[in-house]
């Protein structure tokens, strides 16, 4: 399904950059030095389990450099939102491309706002995989919530039969033409690289594999975008992070935080993710 076959034609210029290993930052950590996590909940929680999860998080200690998100399913939205403690902060895991309207089953950036919601995640593998959401369904999702004013968590990144063939920078191109097409205040946005190879499989990307992708998306903006945007973007890593391998990853150079899937429901190890990254700025 095209919503918007125009799209296409705003960002069929956009530069497929070379892979580099050699790429580095633009300048120190960006956000002003500020590391990133974000918890994707997924289809999971009860009212208890949501309870005591929430309770486990306010127990623990995060750094005053770290910006934590979670993002809880739609029903637990408002629970976390009024219980969950500073400087937490809670996202939806989707919405949809447009206003409300005839759409059974879907939640519009307005009604995200409407209780106070100002993150969200858009274009993560699992649905692109499950709901067919293509390049141009995710830049139009992209495009709306920013106009709602909702800051969003943009998701790319490659199966395991792309990377294997050699089409992964290619996918990747493909994947930030889309959401560069309609971004003009990337303040708003936080791009995760997410292998779809290591989600929920226990495989996590190498510190090598994650910093040459990371760098592939930085070298990508500074040439489509613009050095300072690529200076400042955060670049997080998602992909079977958990509390053991957390800490090895955050030293890379251009990973900037993490979006964490099944580690995030348990509050001791999501905490102790929030703390992988032990300084303000990496040299």
């Amino acid at each position: 399904m095209n919503l918007q076959p125009a799209l296409h034609s705003k960002f069929t210029a956009f530069k497929n950059v070379p892979s580099t290993r050699a790429t580095r930052r633009v300048t120190a950590m960006s956000g002003h030095g500020r590391f990133f996590v974000g918890g994707n909940w997924k289809c999971n929680g009860t009212a208890d389990s949501v309870a005591e999860l929430v309770k486990d998080l306010n127990a623990g200690s995060i750094p005053s450099h770290v910006d934590v998100v979670v993002a809880p399913t739609f029903i637990h939205l408002d629970y976390v939102k009024h219980n969950l403690s500073a400087p937490y902060k809670v996202s939806a895991q989707d919405c949809w491309t447009g206003k409300g309207g005839a759409f059974t089953g879907e939640i519009s950036a307005e009604m995200l706002k409407d209780i106070g919601i100002d993150w969200v995640i858009l274009g993560h593998s699992e649905r692109r995989a499950l709901c067919a959401e293509s390049n141009e369904i995710v830049g139009i999702k992209v495009e709306y919530a920013l106009n709602q004013g909702l800051n969003v968590i943009a998701c790319i990144g490659e199966t395991l039969q792309e990377r294997e063939s050699g089409e992964m920078f290619n996918i990747l191109n493909a994947q930030l033409s889309a959401i560069a097409a309609v971004v003009t205040d990337w303040t708003k946005v936080v791009v995760a690289y997410e292998p779809v190879w290591a989600i929920g499989t226990g495989v996590v990307a190498t510190p090598a594999q994650a910093q040459e992708v990371h760098a592939y998306v930085r070298k990508w903006i500074v040439d489509n975008v613009g050095a300072d945007v690529a200076a400042k973007l955060r670049i997080l890593y998602g992909g079977s992070v958990n509390d053991a391998n957390c800490e090895e990853l955050a030293t890379e150079l251009d990973v900037d935080g993490f979006l964490v899937g099944g580690a995030s429901l348990k509050g001791s190890s999501f905490v102790k993710i929030c703390n992988a990254n032990k300084a303000p700025a990496k040299a």
